[in-house]
């Protein structure tokens, strides 16, 4: 299961009890009166079945994501083991292509040595290798990318034994 709730599973029109809204949302009905309970998940409890209304909790949803992204500065990458954004060790960056429009800046953190990853844009790419000052290295046609690879290279001369 996902740990992370999606709101766009919530309808903004609709009004949930908190088994329905845990059913959409794919957690625990005891998570949802959590929320409920510890986060001030808003709640119309007039009466019973107390009703949670689609709007309020998308909007909670989306607070909850907003409050623990962590956004990257100029010249840090996130890493997963300490769970924040951290300079790399410098020196040791590399530029990785995975696609004619996709790579990324792979090093590692400085603080736990974790290898990290900042996906980037071929577009992007020679801004972002600024904010790490490193060079980017165009890499050259291999025998993989070629159109005809060939694994002989002694294909036009013979072979002296």
């Amino acid at each position: 299961m996902n740990r992370r709730a999606d709101w766009r599973r919530i309808r903004t029109h609709l009004s949930y009890t908190y088994e329905e809204a845990a059913r959409a949302l794919s957690v625990h009905r005891m998570t949802v009166r959590h929320w409920v309970k510890h986060s001030g998940l808003p709640v119309l409890a007039a009466r019973r079945p107390h009703l949670i209304l689609g709007a309020g909790l998308i909007a909670f949803l989306k607070a909850r994501r907003a409050e623990q992204q962590r956004k990257c500065g100029p010249g840090e990458m996130y890493c997963l083991k300490c769970r924040s954004p951290r300079k790399p060790v410098a020196g040791v960056l590399e530029h990785r292509v995975y696609s004619a429009s996709r790579g990324a800046i792979v090093g590692f953190c400085i603080d736990c040595g974790t290898l990290m990853h900042r996906f980037v844009a071929a577009r992007r790419a020679a801004a972002v290798a600024a904010e790490f000052n490193m060079q980017l290295q165009h890499h050259h046609e291999s025998l993989s990318s070629s159109a005809n690879p060939s694994l002989n290279c002694h294909s036009g001369t013979s072979v002296q034994t």
